[in-house]
C-alpha cells in the first residue's frame, strides 16, 4: 500500500471509528500518555508528525514509548478534529464499562472517598476535578444530571486520567454506598471533622449549590473556612480543599507535578 493509500485508510478508519458510541477521543498526548499508562484500550492514535510524538514518548513518558510508536499513524489532524491540540497527536480508547464501574464504585469496603458533582455545568471544571481525583487517590467521580463526564472538553480538561479513577454520571439512587458528607455553607467546619475512607463527598453546582433532594439525604452537611463577603470557591478548589482535608495517596518523596 502507498503511502498516501495508507493515509487515505487512516483518515476513513478514524471518522468511521469517531462516529462510534463507546469510543472516547483523547485530545494531545498527555492524555494519551495518562489513557495508556492506566490501562485504557487504545484503538488509534493519528499524529501530523509521528516522529515527534515518538520524541515526545521518549523524552516525557518513557514507560509508554513503545505502545505510542506502535499505534501512531500519519494524519492531517485539521482534517479530523475541530482544534488540533498543541501536541499534535489524537487518540480514539474505549470507554470502561459502566456496570463494571457502577460494581467498584459500590464495592465495600472502600479505601477512599467518592467525589460527588451535583449538577455541575461547566466541563472544564469537571475534568478538573476528574484529575484531582486521580491524583489524591479518589476511588471516583459521579455525577447527578444532563452533563457527560465523559465529553471530549471534560476528558481533554482531565489529561486522560479518567482512567486513572471511575467516572460515571448517575442517578441519585445508584449513589454508592457510604456517609454522604454535602459541602454547603450552613455545614460544620470541615476543620472539626475527619472524613472516613468510605464517604462520599458532594458538592453542589458552581451556581447553585447543592439540590434540595441531595442536602436532604445528605447524613453531614460541611463548610469550608471561607473569608466573609468572599461568594464561593471554584469547584475544583473545593474538592481539592476536601480531597487534603481527607487525606490524599501515602506520602511519597520525589513526586511532582507536570505539565498538561
Amino acid at each position: 500500500m502507498s503511502e498516501r493509500a495508507g493515509a487515505d485508510e487512516t483518515v476513513r478508519q478514524w471518522r468511521e471509528d469517531a462516529g462510534r458510541e463507546g469510543l472516547v477521543l483523547l485530545d494531545g498526548f498527555h492524555a494519551l500518555k495518562h489513557a495508556l499508562r492506566f490501562g485504557a484500550d487504545v484503538r488509534m492514535v493519528v499524529a501530523d508528525d509521528p516522529g515527534a510524538v515518538r520524541e515526545l514518548a521518549r523524552g516525557l513518558a518513557p514507560d509508554v514509548e513503545a505502545d505510542v510508536a506502535r499505534l501512531v499513524r500519519p494524519a492531517v489532524l485539521k482534517e479530523l478534529l475541530p482544534r488540533v491540540h498543541p501536541t499534535g497527536v489524537a487518540a480514539l480508547a474505549v470507554r470502561p464499562d459502566r456496570a463494571a464501574g457502577l460494581a467498584g464504585l459500590g464495592r465495600m469496603p472502600r479505601p477512599a472517598p467518592v467525589v460527588v458533582l451535583d449538577n455541575p455545568r461547566n466541563l472544564g471544571n469537571v475534568g478538573a476535578v476528574v484529575r484531582l481525583a486521580a491524583g489524591f487517590g479518589a476511588t471516583g467521580v459521579v455525577t447527578r444530571g444532563d452533563l457527560d463526564p465523559w465529553h471530549p472538553n471534560v476528558v481533554r480538561a482531565g489529561a486522560g486520567l479518567h482512567y486513572a479513577t471511575t467516572v460515571e454520571r448517575v442517578a441519585l439512587e445508584e449513589l454508592p454506598p457510604g456517609p454522604l458528607y454535602a459541602l454547603d455553607p450552613e455545614g460544620e467546619d470541615i476543620r472539626c471533622l475527619t472524613l472516613p475512607d468510605d464517604a462520599l463527598l458532594a458538592f453542589g453546582s458552581e451556581r447553585h449549590g447543592i439540590s434540595p433532594e441531595l442536602r436532604a439525604r445528605a447524613d453531614h452537611l460541611v463548610s469550608l473556612p471561607m473569608r466573609p463577603q468572599v461568594s464561593s470557591y471554584n469547584l475544583a478548589t473545593s474538592v481539592a480543599m476536601t480531597l487534603f482535608h481527607w487525606g490524599g495517596p501515602p506520602a511519597a518523596t520525589g513526586q511532582g507535578g507536570e505539565d498538561s
